[in-house]
Formats: C-alpha cells, sequence, structure tokens
C-alpha cells in the first residue's frame, strides 16, 4: 500500500445552520457552497459539485457516464428524482454481438468500445438544474466554478492521485493508450501535481451557454460518435439525440421508524431495500455492531438480496421487475427465517452476474436553507471506463454496458435501445410517520453501494452514531467471486481478528483485513438534527441543524455556513 495513504487522523461531524455540502473532493464542495451562498439552491450546488468533480476526479466521474439524482422538496415534502442512465446503441442487439463472436462465457474486454452506453450524466445535470432548481441562477453560472478548475487547473489529492496512477496502468495493460487528456507529459499526475483540462473546459462552457444540444448534437456528438465507430462501436448521432432523462418516483421502504428512499429499477436501489426487509426481523443492536453474529446476520441477508435483485432486475421498459412483491414484509420475513445463526446459507448464483465490484464513483448530497436535499451519484463506472476520449473533449467515455448479460432470456440481456442493470445509487432517508427529512446519504463503490447504504443507516438508527462515526466504522463487503465459484464476505480492518474466525467456524469464506479505504467505497452524509443520538429525546430534537460526515477513505470534506 502507498504509504502517502495511511492517515490517522480523526474527525468531528460538521455543524451548520443555513446550508451543507459533503463530496469527495474539497474544492468540489466548495464549489457547491459557493453556489448555495450565491442564492442557489441544493440541486443548483450539487450540479455544480457533479461538474467540478468531473474536472478534479475524472478516474471516477465524468460527463461520459451516467448520473442519478433524489430531490426532496423542503417546502412540500414530495420526493422525485432523475434516471440519467443511458441506452445501448439501437444496433447492439445480441444477435449482433453474438455475430461479432461475443456470448455470456466470452464478453468483450472492459475497454472495448461496445460497452458504451450513451453518456446521461450532462442530459442529468442540465434537467436537474430545470426541474429542481431554484430559477435564480443560470446553467451557465452553475457551472462557472468547474470551467475555472479544468481551465486554471487545480492540486491533485492524494487519494485520487493514487487511483488515478492505478487506472491509468490498467488501460496501458489492456492495451488502450490513455489520451493525453488524462496525463501530464505522458504520466498520471502525482499528488499535489497541477492539472490542467483546457478540453474539458470548453466542453462544460459549452453545456452552460447552450445546454443538451452541446453535448448530443454538434461537435460534441459528433466526436463522440467518431471515436466510438473508429474502435468498433455502432453508436450513432441518433442514438445521442434520443437521449432523455427519466422522472422517477422512489421506491422505499420502512424500517424501525424511518423510511430509506432508493432509485427504482433499472437502478439497484431494490437491493438496498430488499436487504432492510429480510434484516427487519433481527435484533441487530442486540446482537452488537460488527459482532460476529452481526456480521453473520448481515452477510447472510446480503447473499439472498443480491441473488433475488440479480435474479429479476432489468430495465423496467424491457422487462417487468417484481418490486412490490419483494418488498412485501412477509416476503422479507420468509427470507429472514430461512437464516441459520450457526452455519451460511448454500446461496450459489446460478448465473454470471457480470458486474464490477470496485469503488470507481462518485457520491455527494446538498442540503439548503430551505430544506431541500438533493442527493446524487455520477459514474463513468471502471475507472476512466473506456479510456477513450472524443478529441478536444476533454473527458473519457463509460462502459457501463459491461453489466449487461450476454446470456439469452436474462432480465439484464443486451438489447437495442435498453439500459443495464446499473449500479449507482442515491438515498435520502425520512421519519415515516411525518415524511419529515432526516438525511441524505449514499456509500459509492458497484455492488457495494446498497450495502453501505444500509450499514451506513444501521449505524445511526441501531447504534446511535454521528453522520461522521457512521462513515468512519469499519466495513463489511459480500460479494460473489466468480473465479472461484464462492461469496467472500471481506472485512475492514479494525474488525476484529476473532471476529473473522468464528465467520470462518460458521462456514464463510473470510477476507481479512481488507486495507481502509482501497476498495470498500466512500460516502456522504448529512442529517437534519441529530436523531441518531439516542440520549435526546425526539421531542426535543432540532430540526433545523444539519450535521454532516465525509468518509475518511476518500479526499473529501463536508463543509456547512
Amino acid at each position: 500500500m502507498d504509504g502517502s495513504l495511511v492517515f490517522s487522523s480523526r474527525r468531528s461531524p460538521v455543524v451548520s445552520l443555513s446550508g451543507c455540502v459533503a463530496s469527495s473532493q474539497p474544492l468540489a464542495t466548495d464549489a457547491g457552497l459557493d453556489i448555495l451562498k450565491r442564492g442557489g439552491n441544493a440541486a443548483d450546488a450539487a450540479v455544480a459539485v457533479a461538474a467540478a468533480l468531473a474536472v478534479t476526479e475524472p478516474c471516477s466521474t465524468g460527463i461520459g457516464g451516467d448520473a442519478f439524482c433524489l430531490f426532496y422538496n423542503g417546502h412540500t415534502g414530495e420526493i422525485k428524482g432523475l434516471n440519467g442512465s443511458g441506452r445501448a446503441a439501437e444496433a447492439q442487439s445480441l444477435d449482433y454481438m453474438e455475430s461479432r463472436g461475443f456470448g455470456a462465457d466470452a464478453p468483450p474486454s472492459a475497454v472495448d468500445a461496445l460497452n458504451v452506453t450513451v453518456p446521461g450524466a450532462a442530459a442529468c445535470w442540465c434537467d436537474t438544474v430545470q426541474l429542481f432548481g431554484s430559477s435564480k441562477l443560470s446553467l451557465q453560472d452553475v457551472l462557472s466554478g468547474a470551467v475555472e478548475l479544468a481551465q486554471r487547473g487545480f492540486p491533485v489529492a492524494p487519494v485520487t492521485a493514487h487511483h488515478w496512477g492505478r487506472r491509468v496502468a490498467e488501460l496501458q495493460a489492456a492495451g488502450r493508450d490513455p489520451s493525453p487528456d488524462l496525463l501530464v507529459q505522458g504520466q498520471a499526475p502525482k499528488a499535489g501535481q497541477v492539472f490542467r483540462n483546457q478540453a474539458l473546459a470548453q466542453t462544460l462552457r459549452e453545456l452552460g451557454e447552450c445546454g443538451k444540444a452541446a453535448f448530443y448534437e454538434g461537435r460534441v456528438a459528433e466526436a463522440i460518435v467518431d471515436t466510438i465507430r473508429e474502435q468498433g462501436g455502432v453508436m450513432t448521432q441518433d442514438d445521442l439525440k434520443r437521449h432523455r432523462s427519466e422522472v422517477i418516483r422512489p421506491i422505499s421502504f420502512q424500517y424501525k421508524g424511518v423510511t430509506l428512499w432508493e432509485p427504482p429499477p433499472n437502478g439497484q436501489g431494490l437491493a438496498a431495500l430488499l436487504l432492510l426487509n429480510i434484516l427487519d426481523i433481527f435484533p441487530l443492536k442486540a446482537m452488537g455492531h460488527n459482532s460476529a453474529d452481526y456480521i453473520h446476520v448481515l452477510t447472510e441477508a446480503v447473499r439472498l438480496a443480491q441473488t433475488d435483485v440479480l435474479r429479476y432486475l432489468g430495465d423496467p421498459d424491457h422487462v417487468s421487475v417484481p418490486v412490490d412483491a419483494l418488498l412485501d414484509k412477509s416476503y422479507g420475513r420468509s427470507r429472514g427465517k430461512s437464516v441459520s445463526l450457526d452455519r451460511c446459507l448454500l446461496c450459489p448464483l446460478h448465473f454470471n452476474p457480470g458486474l464490477e465490484t470496485g469503488s470507481d464513483t462518485v457520491y455527494f448530497c446538498v442540503i439548503d436553507s430551505e430544506g431541500n436535499a438533493c442527493s446524487f451519484v455520477n459514474s463513468i463506472y471502471m475507472g476512466f471506463g473506456t479510456g477513450l476520449v472524443p478529441r478536444g473533449c476533454g473527458f473519457p467515455l463509460q462502459n457501463r454496458g459491461a453489466n449487461f448479460s450476454l446470456r439469452r432470456g436474462h432480465p439484464n440481456c443486451i438489447a437495442g435501445g435498453k439500459r443495464p442493470y446499473h449500479t449507482i445509487i442515491s438515498a435520502l432517508l425520512t421519519d415515516s410517520s411525518s415524511n419529515r427529512l432526516l438525511a441524505a446519504l449514499g456509500v459509492m463503490g458497484g455492488l457495494m453501494q446498497p450495502q453501505g447504504h444500509v450499514q451506513a443507516l444501521l449505524n445511526m438508527q441501531e447504534f446511535g452514531m454521528n453522520p461522521q462515526q457512521a462513515l468512519d466504522a469499519p466495513r463489511v463487503y459480500v460479494h460473489y467471486d466468480q473465479k472461484n465459484d464462492q461469496w467472500t464476505v471481506n472485512l475492514e480492518e479494525g474488525i476484529d481478528g476473532s471476529v473473522a474466525e468464528e465467520l470462518r467456524r460458521r462456514g464463510h469464506n473470510v477476507n481479512h483485513p481488507v486495507i481502509r479505504g482501497l476498495s470498500l467505497g466512500g460516502g456522504q452524509i448529512i442529517t437534519v438534527g441529530d436523531w441518531w443520538d439516542p440520549s435526546v429525546s425526539r421531542t426535543d430534537r432540532p430540526n433545523r441543524v444539519l450535521w454532516a460526515g465525509s468518509d475518511p477513505r476518500a479526499d473529501g470534506c463536508a463543509q456547512g455556513y
């Protein structure tokens, strides 16, 4: 492990009154806070953060990827959102993929141009400002901070520099020469080195001036299509021009007085809610945080939830996803009763999910002085995505199409114009009786995300942790090891070795200790009031004070005013 990534400091939660922003980059957090101070609301500020992160953390996110957001209206209590995920090219059917020699057991390389789906982030940014924004600031105003960062340059943060270098090396190993737009003098930038991206500054400037048409038509669209087709892809300018964000009604589950809200399919928010549904029957608080019993039950519930979701989830425009049936409490009870406290279940996956388990995504959240909240997630999937950078544009194109199954008849099987199973999710938390906003929260990291959402929620709701403590706490990540055909429980450093041994005794394959911060995602949380503190009476809790935490596994921070 890079010695520069070993940190031993502690953080207190950030406490503020008028507004708060939390993200994985201090410069991006500052960009969002600046928008709030200029009169923008939570939605305006979130888009400013998204754009700034596209500049400062291009190995995790960007305008060449997808985005989802949830927005809580502080005046009405209504929650809406946007699904900003893109579709496969119309010509990209399973028959076409098979004609190219690809199949369920022989998918394209992760960096293949066929894995580029239409980038949905640009439209999602524009639509977030238009539908949920304050109307006090233009899109040009909102993007100005990111444009300045790209044009004048910024010092690369330490954790970002680590991932940037690792992902550049992976692109090279996969036979993809990284674009000069992603490098400094032919190399990944080092921590503290100033990086500039004039091409991205121009792309963002055009987006601010002309809106979605600047991305999905004209210069940028032509460059995207030319780059993809030169590398063997089939996307057309019509595929780009047809793209639209989808206004969504989030799905939810009530757990012990609080309601967790998540994006509906094709996003995997269903996995987080189903996990809570299964855990609902267990006395988790009495088991003790990160005890052997607690982790055993959590692991079993994750395996059951993930198996169900991977079996059913796909694009609801193409398949029927039984959301209501899976979230029915009777179903959660029946799944929970199958868990033995003494031994782990035999719970095989009968197909290759084909999903990445990395942490290359950004999550961030904003709450403003009017009580609005915006919970936002943006990603280009695996590191720099495909690593393909359209000429003169300054951003890499995602490889989200690698999420598709190539197994005929599967709900997530590729089809022209279809959206894949999507790992990125953002969340909101409300009081179940009053619908009062309690938190905006999210944890990054592929299939870790629903597990991270639930662990962060349980840390606060069951174990009384403040937002910073909830993010600091060691995490558990359960994943299906396709190479060895078995489930693995990854325990982050800080979890006692005796717990790992007891889990092995119960039949789990355990990886311990996992180095903190390199594979178990990063998260952000802002809560309204200190409802998580068991020593404070619910009737005495102030509703306006904001408490925020930012994950120590990333470079970021929370700031309020």
